[in-house]
């Protein structure tokens, strides 16, 4: 409806600006771009100023893992979202990418930018690699659509959950599609999109009542659909620690951690998840590479005021 009325503005452009929460219908926001709207609502629309079609350079730290003349691997913090888009034009870590590799970076794609082959949701922290022209743009492209199943691309995560896991090590094999009532998410459908994360417990953590409150579980892509792994442990009852959109009915678990633990969890803010492992080829040299990025400070003190618990 709105996109006969506002022929200045894509229907994609629209859909964007509504998930950001940028249309109302009265006061409310809404987030869903099927909403149906009434007869006499009044609908407002918050317009960002335009910007730039190709994102610029700014000067945001990173911690760089790895570099030379094709790839840089970082270890991203959480808040930082990957990429620019309809509420984050700028502070992203491409901003920070064309900052740091200046004239370094090659044309991708016809443009002057860092080849995203992957991405990391803005709250995850953890390992990404970055391709910074043609040749290792094409070469990580294949591995990561290859998911390791015939190559050496190995991607694995930690995650804090709650409960402990009916089996210390398994496969999730559950189809991933968008939420049919909530766009803004995933779930698992019949007929969704091939997902599978395999899964082994590492640590079990109990609460004040000396049940099993919450472990620590690695993650292994096999496939790499949005939101993956908060997807997958929610479906099977042990959605992540901190995760606000999968988990929001767990809140009451905190009263079952120490007072320690449900410190640690309010001030982290974000879900518990961070990706430690990246295996894959050289795209120029053919050399299998491997990083490791440990728990960073907000999970770790979460892990350790979980462990001192026991």
């Amino acid at each position: 409806m709105l996109a006969a009325h506002l022929a200045d503005l894509s229907r994609s452009r629209l859909k964007a600006l509504i998930l950001d929460g940028k249309v109302a219908v009265g006061a409310a926001p809404i987030r869903d771009p099927a909403y149906h709207v009434a007869k006499g609502d009044t609908i407002t629309i918050d317009l960002p100023e335009a910007v730039a079609p190709e994102p610029k350079g700014e000067a945001i730290p990173l911690n760089i893992v790895y570099e030379d003349d094709d790839i840089i691997v970082i270890d991203k913090p959480a808040g930082l979202v990957v990429h620019p888009a309809a509420g984050h034009a700028s502070g992203t870590l491409v901003n920070a990418l064309i900052a740091h590799c200046g004239a370094s970076l090659s044309g991708i794609g016809g443009v002057k930018r860092p080849g995203i082959v992957h991405r990391l949701d803005k709250d995850t922290s953890g390992l990404m690699v970055i391709a910074k022209n043609d040749r290792a743009h094409q070469s990580l492209t294949a591995q990561f659509a290859d998911h390791g199943r015939t190559g050496s691309m190995e991607r694995g995560y930690l995650a804090l959950v709650w409960g402990q896991l009916g089996r210390p090590h398994g496969t999730i094999d559950a189809p991933i599609d968008r939420h049919p009532h909530a766009r803004e998410k995933m779930a698992v459908r019949d007929g969704g999109r091939e997902a599978i994360t395999h899964y082994e417990v590492r640590e079990i953590f109990s609460g004040h009542d000396s049940k099993a409150v919450a472990s620590l579980v690695a993650c292994r892509l096999e496939t790499g659909r949005t939101h993956q792994i908060r997807v997958h442990l929610a479906h099977l009852g042990h959605p992540l620690m901190g995760d606000s959109v999968y988990g929001p009915h767990f809140k009451t678990k905190s009263s079952q951690l120490g007072p320690q633990s449900q410190a640690a969890l309010k001030a982290l803010n974000r879900q518990a998840l961070h990706a430690y492992l990246l295996v894959m080829e050289h795209p120029k040299t053919r050399e299998i590479l491997r990083w490791e990025a440990p728990l960073p400070e907000d999970l770790l003190l979460l892990k350790d005021t979980l462990k001192a618990a026991l």
